[in-house]
């Protein structure tokens, strides 16, 4: 998360409401928030949770092919610290199940972004084709 002038690197002080929002500005605190969501692990975890529901960590873990359980734990907790997932722990299963799911906030986003996935799938031949024209025209440079 970008630091705001004048605190510690994980302090956050509430945002003042009439403060215009520039995500293109460094300083801008939106522009923390879109660093967090733009991730591409965040991204792939809000998909995963607005078309599955709420998962288990190995789920997830599953769901989410080549993620490291490391990354997945912190692409969690960055998740849940923004709101927009939910830890939730039953104690009295046994063992304890610990499902995460999305909140409201985080729905909302998820739904956002179902624009963007759908896109993906279809324009993805066309990335790829993109990308080997551009490989071969510059072959020689290597």
């Amino acid at each position: 998360m970008a630091k705001q002038e004048g605190t510690k690197p994980d302090e956050v002080r509430p945002i003042d409401p009439d403060r215009s929002m520039d995500i293109l500005d460094a300083a801008c605190p939106s522009r923390d928030v879109f660093v967090d969501l733009a991730d591409k692990w965040a991204l792939l975890m809000l998909a995963s949770m607005r078309q599955r529901g709420a998962q288990r960590y190995s789920e997830l873990h599953r769901s989410l092919g080549g993620i490291s359980r490391k990354m997945l734990s912190q692409t969690l907790r960055t998740l849940e610290r923004d709101g927009l997932i939910l830890r939730s722990v039953d104690p009295e299963a046994m063992p304890p199940l610990v499902l995460y799911g999305l909140t409201d906030l985080g729905g909302e986003i998820a739904e956002e972004t179902r624009a963007l996935c759908s896109w993906t799938e279809k324009r993805a031949a066309h990335v790829h084709e993109a990308r080997l024209a551009y490989d071969r025209r510059h072959a020689s440079d290597v």
